[in-house]
């Protein structure tokens, strides 16, 4: 009775680490989806608070009447 119990808890042990091991795995994985979405997002639009102002003062307004 005590070697089946054993068996059984072994067997559940090794689940376990498989598990774990596919949690982690998922948990890098969206951590990595997270970092990389946040550069190709965030980023740009960073870059887009410096570009428009420049391209503003580029700008020939003496056209449009102004």
């Amino acid at each position: 009775m005590d070697n089946d119990i054993l068996k059984k808890l072994e067997e559940q042990e090794q689940k376990i680490d498989k598990i774990y091991r596919s949690v982690e795995k998922m948990r890098k994985y969206f951590l990595w989806s997270l970092i990389i979405g946040i550069a190709f997002i965030v980023l740009p639009f960073i870059g887009l608070i410096f570009v428009i102002p420049m391209f503003l003062k580029t700008l020939n307004l003496s056209g449009f009447g102004l």
